[in-house]
This record gives structure tokens, sequence and C-alpha cells, in this order.
């Protein structure tokens, strides 16, 4: 299957929250919002997006009810909503619908066996050593892509056998 990267970690981190005790919206929603951080940081390093802007002055979103979830070794910031947990795209919740639409339309017949791949991977981590070691799994896996600008937005295989041979071997 070939696929960029920015689906393929939207969806483990997804699955890594959900293995963390995050329930399915909320993993969707700060699967999404992670993979969104990660690309703007890279896009920054490659020149594509100017610095992040120091006064955020147009949030509509008080900071005391902001918190951050880490995962994948990345704070991603968050708020407790009526539908539950949800990640932050600047002042706006990532709502898991959308989120699941997207992954959908990016996998396409191959999403439920890529998740079971995911979900057979993480499932193989007690938590805390997965949440540890979620992000160099992700690194070993994501497809491969050209370095620097020319990668950016590129896309590449994602080999199932590859996520599967990952698991501990008992």
């Amino acid at each position: 299957m070939i696929v960029n990267r920015a689906p393929v970690l939207t969806l483990w981190a997804s699955v890594v929250a959900e293995r963390l005790g995050y329930d399915r919206d909320a993993s969707l929603s700060l699967g999404k919002a992670l993979a969104g951080l990660n690309a703007q940081t890279k896009g920054r390093s490659l020149g594509i997006y100017k610095p992040a802007e120091k006064a955020e002055a147009a949030r509509k979103v008080p900071r005391e009810e902001e918190f951050r979830v880490v995962l994948l070794g990345r704070p991603v910031p968050a708020k407790n909503t009526g539908d539950g947990l949800r990640a932050l795209n600047k002042d706006r919740t990532v709502e898991p619908a959308g989120v699941e639409r997207y992954l959908e339309g990016k996998f396409g017949d191959g999403l439920y066996a890529v998740r079971e791949a995911m979900e057979s991977l993480a499932g193989s981590f007690e938590p805390d050593e997965l949440a540890d070691k979620a992000y160099r799994l992700y690194e070993r896996f994501r497809p491969d892509i050209p370095d620097g600008v020319r990668g950016w937005g590129g896309k590449g295989e994602i080999d199932l056998d590859l996520i599967r041979s990952l698991e501990p071997k008992p």
C-alpha cells in the first residue's frame, strides 16, 4: 500500500493512545493533532512554513481549560468537552468523525489491515513501555520518502509484514 506519512502517523498515534487507555474518539482526535504538530515542525524546519508567532492573541480557548497529553513523546494540547477529551488544533477541537473519514480516504480498503497490524504491535507492549518506544517504532515502519523538501508530502510503501516483525518475540 502506498501512502504518505501523515495518515500513517495519525493512525499509529491513535492506536497508541487507545492502548494507553484513551477511548477511541479521544484517540483519533489526539492522533490527528499529533500528526499536524509534527507536520508543522517539519514544514518549519524545511522552510515551507513560517516560524510560529510568539503571541497567541487570536486564541479563543482560555488557557486554564487546556492541558497537555503526552503522546509519542510530544505534548498535544487538549481539553475536556461534553463529548469527552478532544485534542486542539489552534482554538478548535479535532473531531473524531473527521479523522475517521480522513483515514478511510487515505488508506481505502486497506485501513482495517493496517489498523489491525498496528494494534497487534501496540498490544505486544505494556502501556508504559509502549509510551516510551512508540515514536521509535513509528520511525522504523513509516514509509520511506526522499529527504528534504522533495519528500514533503511524498508517498511510500507501508509494509504490514515489517510492522508485525517489530513485535517482541517471546
